[in-house]
């Protein structure tokens, strides 16, 4: 009731409004006959087209040039009285039809309320400025113009000056963010980390190409460290794998000095400490044993819930665990004090990467086994060979796991 009474107000204001308007154009027109029949016609001079000296003649009389500018506004005026007219028109042929459409549009029939309303004088009249901030609203909510037109014609309600702040909106939105080139390369790189051979030397290369522009950055680096390490994996023979874990660690003990705080350089360091020592003298091989674990334990002081550097420092004591009575002799020998660790130091590390990474990676659960094996604990190790039989073979480091199962699954009995 409220509202058919709020609608009836606004036609009976509309419609004053438009007598009033008509009243007032044909009171001017008529006026305007009266004085046309009393006007004498005006003639420009052949002198000057805009009179002589601001002057015109007029059935021989000399008036003001001022004269003629105020006849000149006075049809204009008329003309846009006239259009104005047409616009009230259109308006009061809409009015009508207004709460129809509102209360159809309520119960979610939009698209017929869109075409009806396209079909409406109102429509007609005004149809560019609405279409500018329909589009502009609908950028700014996702829609299509038509959909954001199609909001019960109420965006034609904004005013000039808030269409302008609108457009100046919707340009700065528009404007293009500069994109981080290293993020970039940076995603790229790890993309091809988990790719093919050839991934993985387009990512060294990659960053070979970098060098010189991002070689300072800490997240550059120890993805340049990574990258030698993968080039390592993938080579077909002896002397090219030692060479990339030579560059690889050079590089890394670098990155070390740049950037001692970050914790994946000290961590990559480490690995490349690690891979080395396969090419090394027993004497280097236990140098680079204490690298290995002096790195580690910084990584982990550092980012201490990252699962891959206990992983490590699992692997590190088992192997030292496994140490020959004549490399402890030598290590003895070369720095006052074996390194020390034990098979239950493993065993804890590798449950510390299950506990930060449930299924962190079939070769943990294979040490895992291991490591119960060599406590005496069948059952638990037979366990850990199940969990890693159910995980799938899908890298190298699967591979090598696998293989390792094979071989341990049958002597658990």
């Amino acid at each position: 009731m409220t509202q058919s009474s709020d609608h009836r107000v606004l036609a009976l204001g509309v419609l004053t409004c438009a007598t009033g308007i008509s009243l007032a154009i044909m009171l001017y027109q008529t006026r305007k006959s009266r004085r046309r029949a009393s006007w004498p016609k005006l003639h420009l001079s052949s002198n000057d087209e805009g009179g002589v000296g601001g002057l015109v003649v007029v059935d021989g009389s000399v008036v003001q040039g001022g004269q003629a500018e105020v006849l000149e506004r006075l049809g204009a005026l008329m003309q846009s009285v006239s259009e104005l007219k047409d616009e009230v028109r259109a308006l009061k042929d809409a009015l009508p039809m207004l709460q129809d459409h509102v209360r159809d549009e309520l119960r979610g029939r939009g698209g017929q309320v869109a075409t009806v309303r396209r079909a409406s004088p109102l429509h007609r009249a005004m149809p560019s400025r609405r279409r500018r901030v329909a589009g502009a609203a609908a950028r700014a909510e996702g829609q299509s113009s038509e959909e954001a037109e199609s909001e019960g014609g109420y965006m034609t309600a904004l005013t000039d000056s808030e269409e302008g702040e609108q457009s100046e909106g919707d340009q700065s939105g528009e404007e293009e963010v500069p994109v981080d080139e290293l993020s970039v390369l940076l995603g790229r790189v790890d993309v091809l980390h988990k790719g093919t051979e050839a991934d993985k030397r387009e990512s060294l290369a990659t960053l070979l190409e970098k060098k010189e522009e991002f070689g300072r950055n800490s997240q550059f680096l120890w993805r340049f460290i990574r990258a030698y390490s993968d080039l390592h994996d993938i080579s077909s023979n002896t002397e090219e794998k030692k060479a990339n874990a030579e560059t690889g660690r050079k590089v890394g003990e670098e990155a070390v000095t740049m950037d001692p705080t970050c914790a994946e350089i000290h961590q990559w360091y480490a690995i490349m400490c690690g891979i080395m020592a396969e090419y090394e003298t027993v004497q280097n091989r236990i140098k680079n044993g204490y690298i290995f674990k002096e790195h580690l334990d910084k990584a982990i002081e550092l980012k201490p819930q990252d699962p891959m550097s206990y992983y490590l420092l699992g692997r590190w004591c088992h192997a030292v665990a496994q140490l020959s009575w004549i490399e402890r002799k030598v290590a003895a020998t070369l720095f006052g004090e074996p390194p020390s660790a034990t098979v239950q130091d493993a065993l804890e590390y590798f449950l510390k990467v299950e506990e930060l990474s449930p299924k962190y990676s079939k070769l943990n659960y294979v040490f895992l086994a291991k490591c119960y094996k060599d406590l005496g604990q069948k059952g638990q190790a037979k366990k850990m060979c199940e969990a890693a039989c159910l995980m799938d073979t899908v890298s190298k480091e699967d591979d090598e796991a696998q293989k390792e199962l094979d071989l341990l699954h049958p002597s658990l009995g």
